[in-house]
């Protein structure tokens, strides 16, 4: 048996091939991230991996579009968007494949 705590881990990543991590794989990568109102990602896409965002608390702007408690998105490989929590926000999110070094902002 495993135990760990998410503030153990970076940026809420708790499954996937990098250190911390509760589980080593590169099948997949999986987070639970917290936000405040206003915490924002750069606009960014993934060559290989396929992201997959559930909002399980708040409100957040992807796409150009409100998403809520609830809603699921799914980021194909080279579709690309910023991420901005428009009130206090969770989210679970999944990649797959685990691909080290498989982000890419654009405007770079």
């Amino acid at each position: 048996m495993k135990e760990s705590k998410l503030n153990d881990m970076t940026k809420g990543w708790f499954v996937g091939n990098f250190v911390p991590t509760l589980y080593k794989t590169t099948d997949c990568e999986i987070a639970y991230k917290i936000y405040k109102k206003g915490d924002f990602e750069r606009k960014h896409y993934h060559k290989i991996a396929t992201e997959i965002t559930l909002i399980t608390k708040g409100k957040v702007k992807m796409f150009g579009k409100i998403y809520s408690e609830g809603d699921i998105v799914i980021i194909e490989p080279e579709e690309a968007t910023s991420f901005e929590a428009m009130e206090e926000t969770a989210n679970v999110v999944v990649k797959i494949p685990g691909v080290n070094n498989d982000k890419y902002f654009v405007g770079e």
